[in-house]
């Protein structure tokens, strides 16, 4: 197995992952546990919403050709033959020189075209002078307006947000079919990896990476099991990844990625599958490895955390969002000014970490965070990422940004 395969983009890689990262099986579940989750079929309205003319307001549905040149000092003067009832309708259909009120969100009386305002009125009696004129169809809601029999509502792929739901109740759909959440499978590798709750001795460290895997996860979507820490010995990382491909939908493998020879993470992979890319024109983040254990994909991620949060970050997303069925979770983005100059190797993809002062209330600065790999602090201080292209040599200092945030 070579050190490195060839280095490819980062446009690649994500279309790498995105080819072997497909949906997992769907599951129905009901309506109320529906939030955030994926729909896996398209969802058509049963019947007309609304199914019938409503009023958007409360006020006198009317003819509104009869109310033209109302005005204070010279009004429509109507007649009103009732009310509307909230929850009840009325066939009785509305005549000229008539007018009947109807509350917000109440069904028009036919011939009714459209609704005057209350404010617009006054009543003397049974008798009501307009004020103000209106057009046909001002202050309703058409029957079927909102969606019509048949139309579809949401298409399949839909990660469900609370005013989708709301849309699948408003259909009358108590249970729906969504992709099943993902399980994603998470081994740290490394023989200086110790628990969270070690305290380390000489060249330990504790193993960040499985919670930064674990929070990208869930927060996409996913289930993660964790396979817990195992020692740079290819035998042992072997076992592990074979349980793991066949007990989950995805594997991340923290470490293991570069090119020393305790790291056996593409040996590994090579063996469970095939590794697809290994290099990734990308900091950082470069040593990446995508690859299948059997049919599972699996990426492998450097070691140090601010390069696999990364990879997670511009990578990893595609995986998650792909096993969903949903696509990658949308990023927040948000413009800034660049304070300082920023050097870049051309042929890469450099992410440097941000952090933003919005403070003046004139624009937002972003202050690079430049800081090794290895360390935690530039992740806990900045704000999100700006992309370097890889055919740049740099930004200077005033260019617009955009920051991908957190």
């Amino acid at each position: 197995m070579p050190k490195f395969l060839q280095v490819v983009s980062v446009q690649e890689a994500v279309q790498t992952i995105t080819s072997i990262a497909r949906p997992v099986s769907t599951e129905t579940i009901p309506l109320e546990e529906a939030g955030g989750r994926v729909l896996a079929e398209d969802v058509t309205a049963d019947l007309d919403i609304p199914g019938f003319t409503r009023s958007v307001m409360d006020g006198y549905a009317v003819i509104a050709a009869e109310t033209s040149g109302a005005g204070e000092a010279l009004p429509t003067i109507l007649r009103c033959t009732g009310r509307v009832l909230m929850g009840e309708g009325t066939t009785a259909p509305i005549r000229r020189g008539e007018c009947v009120y109807v509350p917000t969100g109440g069904m028009i009386p036919p011939g009714a075209d459209a609704m005057v305002m209350i404010e617009y009125t006054e009543e003397l009696g049974d008798q009501v002078l307009v004020q103000k004129p209106v057009a046909p169809g001002e202050n309703l809601i058409l029957q079927g307006e909102d969606f019509k029999a048949g139309e579809q509502v949401l298409p399949g792929g839909t990660r469900l947000s609370p005013q989708d739901v709301g849309a699948l109740a408003a259909v009358g759909r108590t249970r729906v079919e969504v992709y099943r959440r993902p399980l994603i499978g998470i081994i740290s590798t490394g023989n200086e990896v110790v628990p969270v709750g070690t305290t380390p001795s000489g060249s330990q460290v504790r193993d960040v990476n499985s919670y930064l895997c674990r929070t990208v996860a869930e927060s996409c979507g996913c289930r993660t099991r964790s396979y817990g820490i195992v020692r740079d010995e290819e035998e042992a990382l072997a076992e592990v990844l074979n349980r793991a491909a066949v007990e989950t939908d995805g594997v991340l493998i923290s470490g293991g990625s570069s090119k020393d020879a305790r790291d056996h993470g593409a040996t590994v992979i090579a063996r469970a599958g095939s590794v697809l890319v290994h290099g990734v024109a990308l900091a950082p983040g470069k040593p990446t490895i995508i690859g299948k254990a059997g049919a599972v994909p699996v990426i492998g991620l450097p070691g140090h955390p601010a390069s696999a949060y990364v990879v997670l970050m511009v990578l990893g997303i595609h995986l998650f969002g792909g096993l969903t069925g949903g696509g990658p979770r949308p990023s927040r983005v948000e413009t800034a000014v660049l304070n300082v100059n920023i050097p870049s190797t051309r042929g890469r993809e450099d992410y440097i970490r941000v952090s933003l002062d919005r403070d003046d209330g004139k624009k937002t600065v972003a202050t690079p965070l430049f800081g090794k790999s290895g360390l935690l602090n530039t992740l806990v201080r900045s704000d999100g990422l700006i992309r370097i292209p890889a055919g740049a040599e740099g930004m200077e200092a005033g260019t617009p940004v955009e920051v991908l945030l957190w």
